[in-house]
């Protein structure tokens, strides 16, 4: 058994803060051959998660905010931002489902947040992700730039969990 407490969180959000990508997991499951992936991920605010989908095999994907803040962005099939969802711990938006096939992103707007995420397995690195061709891979000079339009649009765009306290 593993206790998911405070430090447990803070402890990971200090890794995140230290690596390059800005970002840290740590896997609840076992093995990737698990049939239930299940594992916490912590961001910082200038990590750069690619949009992708789940498409090959088609799989459904939940969130679920433990500390911080964070934005869902939904794209249409041409990279246009579809929808935003603020979500964040102690928020009324904690976390959203998303299903196979559905072209997403996160962007992180507090420091140290960390969500919960479970997906079916087993996780197959080569085939767990289509990723968007119309976004810049990760670690390009083009990344940053598009973490700013991802930023502008979660600022800009109207949508569930949109109002300004709805993870304060």
């Amino acid at each position: 058994m593993r206790i998911i407490d405070e430090q447990l969180l803070k402890d990971l959000a200090d890794q995140a803060r230290r690596t390059p990508r800005r970002r840290k997991n740590l896997n609840l499951h076992t093995s990737y051959g698990d049939p239930c992936q299940r594992l916490l991920n912590a961001l910082e605010p200038d990590t750069y998660v690619r949009p992708h989908r789940h498409l090959t095999p088609p799989k459904p994907e939940s969130f679920v905010a433990l500390r911080g803040r964070m934005a869902l962005l939904v794209f249409d099939e041409g990279g246009a931002v579809a929808d935003v969802v603020l979500f964040g711990a102690g928020g009324p938006v904690l976390g959203a489902d998303i299903p196979p096939g559905v072209w997403h992103s996160i962007v992180c707007l507090e420091r140290g947040s960390v969500f919960f995420e479970a997906k079916p397995g087993p996780y197959e690195p080569l085939s767990d992700k289509d990723f968007a061709p119309w976004a810049p891979e990760e670690g390009r000079p083009e990344s940053g730039e598009y973490l700013a339009f991802m930023r502008r649009a979660v600022d800009e765009m109207p949508g569930p969990g949109k109002a300004p306290d709805s993870c304060a």
